[in-house]
């Protein structure tokens, strides 16, 4: 899995790659799953937008956005998201091939 980190508008330091990082750890489950990860975490008048295109080896793109006052706070609920997408992609295709 190839993880990406881009900023508009605002320059990634090491703690946000660290805490983006660290968020990940939550879908390692996902792996094998994943082809990449594309974030984009971009600072708009007052508010922070993290959004993440996401590649599935069965060939489904996701993208998911999220908006808060809080860039760690963005991250953490788009991480959530992203977890949960990947939970009901991986249902679809077991469903599929039962």
């Amino acid at each position: 899995m190839r993880v990406d980190i881009k900023g508009v508008h605002y320059q990634i330091t090491d703690v946000t790659r660290n805490f983006l990082e660290s968020k990940l750890e939550k879908i390692n489950y996902a792996e094998d799953y994943i082809v990449d990860l594309m974030f984009t975490l971009a600072k708009d008048h007052d508010a922070w937008i993290a959004e993440v295109n996401v590649n599935f080896r069965w060939g489904v793109t996701a993208h998911l956005k999220e908006d808060t006052f809080n860039l760690h706070e963005s991250i953490e609920k788009l991480v959530d998201r992203l977890d949960q997408k990947i939970r009901k992609e991986k249902e679809k295709v077991q469903d599929k091939h039962r």
